[in-house]
C-alpha cells in the first residue's frame, strides 16, 4: 500500500498528511512529528474489525503520548555523529565522505501540579544535520572526489562564471556542498481528574522543519535532472528548501455514566503550513542536455518552488458511546472531519529553457538565434495577473454501530459492526471552463467523454461492514485463532481533488513548444507569457469523474498464535486485500494509437505508436491531442483492478522473568496494481511505464511491493549491579532493494512522454536494429552495440527470462541487501536519597554493522535499468532503431555487463552514533 493510505492517530485523535504530499506531517522535511520520547506506546493494526477504527485501505497507526504522574520525572538527552564515525569501503569501492553532522537534543519533564489531581507532561526535541552531496564533476587530471559525473568541472565554472558577469546571477556550487535538515518538536499535555467519573485531558504540538532537497527531474525531456545522477550535474541554487510547520491541538474527555455506560468524547484542530522557498534569486530554470539528449547540467529556479505553498486546516470532532450488557458491548458513535486546503502551484512558471548543446544555450544568451528543445511556462489565465490560489473544502462525517459478544464459555469473541461514510465537496474555487465543456473527449478505448471544470465529485455514501473473531481453542490461551474479513474506506490524498480546482483551463494555461527558433533567452520570467488576453493558446486539465469514490478494499485476514516451550510464542498470518475502488487516471485528450510497429523478424515487438515517430523525442503534437488547444485531460477516476497478499511467520521470546529477548520473523508479499500515483495529476499519468500507452496500463507490480523481507531482534540485559546495568541489542533486517522496471531512453512510441515504454528483450540482439554512435570521440559500429547488448542480457538473469517478451513494469525483483544494526546501553547510576536513585546513560548505536566486520557486507547495488537509445524509425521497414546510452560506457568504451553493480554512498558503509542521556526518577 502507498503509505499514504495509512492513517495516522496521537492518543485515538487523527494525526495525518490530508493533502497528501507525504506520508505524515513533516514527512516532506524527514521530520518525525513527535518525538518519540514522549510516546509510551506505538499500536499498527492492519486489520482492525473494530469500526471505531477508520480512514485508511493501508494501516492504522495509534500512539499513545506519556502522561504526568506525582513524582517528578526528567529526561535529557543528546546523539551525535558525523563523518569522523563512518566507514569508507563499500565492497572495492572506497568512500570519500564530505564533512557532515548530526546532532539531536532533547529534554522532557513530567510531574503533578496537583498531586493525584492535574499532572503535565511536556517534551522538546531539536535535531540539525547535514549531508553531503555525493556527485562530483570530473576535474581535469583527477577523478574528483566522489562519484564522477560525466560533466567537466571547468565547463560549469566557466558556466557559473558567464553567468554572474553577464547576468549577475549566482548559481551557487556544482559539488562538494551539504544538504542541511532540521527540526524543532514540543508537546504539552495536561490530564485532570476532575472527579471518579471524568478524565480529560488536553495535548497540543508544535513542528517546526525544513530540509534541503536536489532539483526535481520531473519535466524534463528525459526525465532526468539533480545532483545524484552521473550523467548530469545541476548547481546548487537549482535545489529547493522544503518546510513543514504543523500546530495542533486536542481535547478530550472520557465519562462514566454508570455502571453500564460509559462515554468517550474528542475534539481537535489542526494546522499544516507546508511551503518552499530557495536560495536563488528568481531566475528562468535552463535544462543544457548532452549530445545523447540527457541533462547535462542545470540552473536556475527549481521547476516546481515558486510561490509554492499549502495550507491545511482540519477540525475534527468524535464522540462513542459503550453499553455493557451481560456478554454484550455495544458501542455507537459519530465522527467528523472538516477539511480546508489552500494550495498555490505554478510548476515552471518562471520559464523552462532546453537548450540541445552548452553552445546553444551560449549562442541565444549573446543574442543568437538557435533551435530551442523545448520551452515550457505555466501562464496565468485571460485577464489574470497572476495564477490564483486554489481552494478546496470536504467533509467526512461518519456514523457507526457494533456489537462485541462473548460465547463459548468466554473462548469466543466475535466483533459484528457496520459503519457509514459520507464523502462531501463543499465550497471550492473550482471554475467552469465552458469552452472545454463543449469538447469532445475520449477515454482509452475510444469512448466519447464529455468534462466539466465547475464542479467536484457529488456526495457518496460508502459502507463499511465487518466481522471479526478471536478464539481460545483450548480455554488455556495456549493457541489463539483470530481473524474476520470486511470493507475498510480510506481519505484520499487530497491532493488529487485539489488538482482539478488548479488546472481548469481558465486559472493558468501552458506554452509547451518543441524544436523552435522563435523564442528567445531572457531572464525576464514574464517575457514569454502570452499577450491575448482573450483566451489561452494551450492549457490543461485535470478533471474528475462526478461519481468518483474514496478508496475502498476488502480485506480477510486469519491468524494463529500458539505458545511453545521455553517460553517462545509462534504466530504465522495471512492477508489477503482486494481493490473495491482505487484511484486511476486516464487522459482523455490522449489520441488513439496511429499503428504499430512492424516485429524484426524472429521476434514479436509490435507495440503501438502514437502522433509522431520518425524522431526521439518528438513531443505532444497535434496528432496526440485529441483537442490541440487542451495539452492533457488528465481525469481522476477509479478502478476495482488490483490485490495484494502476504504471509508472516514469527518466532518471538519476550522479557518475561529472563534477561533476554529474542524475535524472528519471516514475510512474503505480493501487491499488484495498474499504477501507483503520485501528486500531480498528469505526472501521475505520465510517470509510470507501459508497452500499450499509459490508457492501457497492464495490472503489474505495485511501486509499494517488497517481495521477501525478514526481520530478527536480540536483546541482552546484564543484571544490574552496584554501578548500572547494560543492556546490548542486534537487529537484523533482510529484503529486496524493491522493485524495477527496464525502459528505452527517449520517446520511442512517439506519444510525447519520455522513457515510459518498456524494454522489449529480443531472442537475439542481431535481430533488433541499431545505430552507430560515437562514444569518447570513438565510433561504436551498431554491430559492436548488439553484441554489447547481448551480454547486458546475458548478464541479467530478470532480462534472459524475458527473452522474445516485453518486460513487465516494477517486474524485477532486485537483489536482496541484508544489514545488521548493534545497540549498547550502559546505565550509571547516581544515588540522590535512600529512596531516589538518579541515573547517566551512555549508549552507542551502530548502523551495518556487518559493513564494520567484512567491507563487502551490507552494501547495496545500483542499476541501470534504461540501456537502450531510441534513435529513430526505419522508413523502409517501420522498425524502431536503438542506440545504446552512451553515458554508461566506461572509459575503455565498454558498455556495462550487467544491470548491477555495487554502489558506494553512506547508506552501504558502517556509521556510528554517541548518545548521551540523563534520567532523574
Amino acid at each position: 500500500q502507498d503509505s499514504r493510505a495509512n492513517n495516522l492517530t496521537i492518543d485515538g485523535s487523527i494525526f495525518n498528511n490530508t493533502f497528501g504530499l507525504a506520508s505524515g506531517p513533516g514527512g516532506q522535511t524527514n521530520a518525525q512529528p513527535i518525538s518519540l520520547d514522549a510516546i509510551d506506546q506505538i499500536q499498527i493494526n492492519i486489520a482492525p474489525f473494530d469500526v471505531r477504527q477508520a480512514n485508511f485501505t493501508g494501516a492504522g497507526i495509534n500512539a499513545v503520548t506519556k502522561s504526568g504522574t506525582n513524582d517528578l520525572y526528567i529526561n535529557g538527552f543528546i546523539n551525535k555523529r558525523n563523518q569522523k564515525f563512518v566507514g569508507t569501503m563499500a565492497d572495492t569501492s572506497t568512500l570519500t565522505v564530505n564533512s557532515f553532522d548530526v546532532q539531536q537534543l532533547g529534554i522532557s519533564v513530567g510531574g503533578a501540579v496537583v498531586k493525584n489531581k492535574l499532572f503535565f507532561f511536556a517534551n522538546y526535541e531539536q535535531e540539525r544535520r547535514t549531508d553531503p552531496q555525493l556527485i562530483s564533476a570530473t576535474k581535469n587530471g583527477s577523478s574528483g572526489t566522489n562519484i564522477n559525473s560525466r560533466v567537466n568541472a571547468d565547463t560549469l565554472t566557466a558556466l557559473s562564471n558567464f553567468l554572474q558577469q553577464k547576468y549577475n546571477y549566482s548559481t551557487g556550487a556544482f559539488d562538494n556542498y551539504n544538504y542541511a535538515t532540521s527540526s524543532d518538536k514540543a508537546l504539552l499535555k495536561l490530564d485532570y481528574n476532575i472527579n471518579n467519573n471524568n478524565h480529560a485531558s488536553f495535548r497540543i504540538n508544535y513542528l517546526n522543519s525544513k530540509r534541503d532537497v536536489g532539483a526535481s527531474g520531473s519535466g524534463t525531456v528525459n526525465g532526468a535532472r539533480n545532483g545524484s545522477i552521473t550523467s548530469g550535474l545541476n548547481f546548487q541554487n537549482t535545489n529547493y528548501i522544503i518546510n513543514n510547520d504543523l500546530y495542533s491541538g486536542i481535547f478530550e474527555l472520557n465519562s462514566i455514566i454508570n455502571r453500564k455506560v460509559s462515554n468517550n468524547f474528542q475534539a481537535g484542530y489542526t494546522y499544516n503550513r507546508d511551503f518552499r522557498s530557495s536560495n536563488s534569486s528568481l531566475f528562468p530554470l535552463v535544462d543544457i542536455l548532452g549530445s545523447d539528449g540527457a541533462t547535462l547540467t542545470s540552473f536556475g529556479y527549481e521547476p516546481f518552488t515558486q510561490d509554492n505553498f499549502l495550507y491545511v486546516s482540519t477540525l475534527q470532532i468524535k464522540d462513542d458511546v459503550s453499553f455493557y450488557l451481560k456478554n454484550h458491548t455495544v458501542t455507537a458513535g459519530v465522527n467528523y472531519q472538516g477539511f480546508q486546503f489552500e494550495n498555490s502551484f505554478k510548476p515552471r512558471g518562471q520559464g523552462h529553457y532546453t537548450y540541445s548543446s552548452l553552445s546553444d544555450f551560449y549562442t541565444a544568451a549573446n543574442g543568437g538565434t538557435v533551435t530551442l528543445r523545448q520551452f515550457f511556462q505555466t501562464t496565468p489565465g485571460p485577464g489574470l495577473t497572476d495564477i490564483p490560489v486554489a481552494v478546496t473544502k470536504a467533509y467526512q462525517p461518519g456514523i457507526y454501530v457494533q456489537d462485541e459478544f462473548k460465547a463459548l464459555q468466554d473462548r469466543l469473541r466475535v466483533t459484528v459492526g457496520l459503519r457509514l461514510d459520507a464523502e462531501i465537496f463543499g465550497e471550492s474555487t473550482a471554475i467552469q471552463n465552458n469552452e472545454a465543456a463543449a469538447f469532445k473527449f475520449i477515454d482509452g478505448n475510444g469512448n466519447t467523454v464529455q468534462s466539466n471544470t465547475g464542479s467536484l465529485p457529488s456526495t457518496q455514501y460508502l459502507f463499511s461492514p465487518r466481522v471479526g473473531f478471536n478464539l481460545d481453542v483450548n480455554g488455556d490461551k495456549a493457541i489463539q485463532l483470530r481473524g474476520g474479513s470486511g470493507l475498510f474506506t480510506g481519505t484520499p490524498p487530497f491532493v488529487y481533488l485539489s488538482n482539478a480546482v488548479s488546472n481548469n483551463g481558465v486559472s493558468q494555461g501552458q506554452t509547451l513548444l518543441n524544436n523552435v527558433k522563435n523564442i528567445p533567452f531572457s531572464t525576464d520570467v514574464r517575457a514569454n507569457l502570452p499577450t491575448n488576453a482573450a483566451g489561452l493558446a494551450t492549457y490543461n486539465l485535470a478533471t474528475v469523474d462526478p461519481n468518483f469514490k474514496y478508496p475502498q478494499v476488502w480485506r480477510t485476514n486469519l491468524g494463529v498464535d500458539f505458545k511453545l516451550p521455553m517460553g517462545f510464542i509462534g504466530t504465522v498470518e495471512g492477508i489477503y486485500t482486494k481493490v473495491v475502488n482505487n484511484v486511476n487516471y486516464t487522459n482523455l485528450n490522449q489520441a488513439l494509437p496511429q499503428g504499430s510497429y512492424a516485429a524484426a523478424s524472429g521476434e514479436n515487438d509490435t507495440r503501438p505508436y502514437f502522433g509522431i515517430k520518425k524522431s526521439a523525442g518528438a513531443g505532444r503534437d497535434s496528432l496526440n491531442r485529441v483537442n490541440y488547444k487542451v495539452t492533457d485531460n488528465t481525469q481522476l477516476n477509479n478502478t476495482d483492478q488490483g490485490y495484494s497478499y502476504s504471509i508472516t511467520a514469527k518466532l518471538e521470546k519476550p522479557f518475561k522473568n529472563t534477561n533476554w529477548y529474542g524475535m524472528l520473523a519471516y514475510n512474503y508479499a505480493v501487491a499488484k496494481d495498474l499504477f501507483s500515483a503520485g501528486s500531480i495529476a498528469f505526472s501521475s499519468w505520465s510517470g509510470f511505464p507501459s508497452v500499450n500507452g499509459n490508457n492501457r496500463p497492464d495490472l503489474s507490480l505495485s511501486d509499494n511491493d517488497l517481495r521477501h523481507r525478514i526481520i530478527g531482534a536480540v536483546s541482552y540485559k546484564i543484571p544490574e549491579g552496584k554501578i548500572g546495568s547494560t543492556m546490548i541489542s542486534l537487529f537484523m533486517q533482510s529484503s529486496n532493494l524493491g522493485n524495477a522496471s527496464f525502459t528505452v531512453s527517449g520517446d520511442l512510441n512517439g506519444d510525447g512522454l519520455s522513457g515510459n515504454e518498456l524494454l522489449y528483450v529480443p531472442n537475439n540482439s542481431t535481430n533488433i536494429k541499431f545505430a552507430d554512435v560515437t562514444v569518447n570521440k570513438i565510433l561504436i559500429p551498431a554491430a559492436t552495440q548488439q553484441a554489447q547488448f547481448e551480454t547486458f542480457i546475458n548478464g541479467t538473469d530478470y532480462l534472459s527470462s524475458r527473452r522474445g517478451q516485453y518486460v513487465e513494469r516494477n517486474g524485477w525483483v532486485l537483489p536482496f541487501l541484508t544489514t545488521f544494526d548493534l545497540a549498547i546501553a550502559q546505565n550509571f547510576n547516581i544515588p540522590i536519597s535512600a529512596t531516589k536513585t538518579n541515573s547517566i546513560q551512555v549508549r552507542l548505536d551502530m548502523y551495518n554493522l556487518g559493513n564494520f566486520i567484512n567491507n563487502s557486507w551490507g552494501v547495496g547495488n545500483s542499476f541501470l535499468t534504461q540501456p537502450l537509445q531510441f534513435n529513430k524509425y526505419d522508413a523502409a521497414t517501420n522498425q524502431p532503431v536503438y542506440t545504446l546510452r552512451t553515458a554508461y560506457y566506461n572509459s575503455a568504451n565498454q558498455f556495462p555487463a550487467s544491470a548491477t553493480a555495487a554502489r558506494a554512498t553512506l547508506a552501504d558503509v558502517w556509521q556510528l552514533q554517541l548518545g548521551v542521556r540523563y534520567i532523574f526518577n
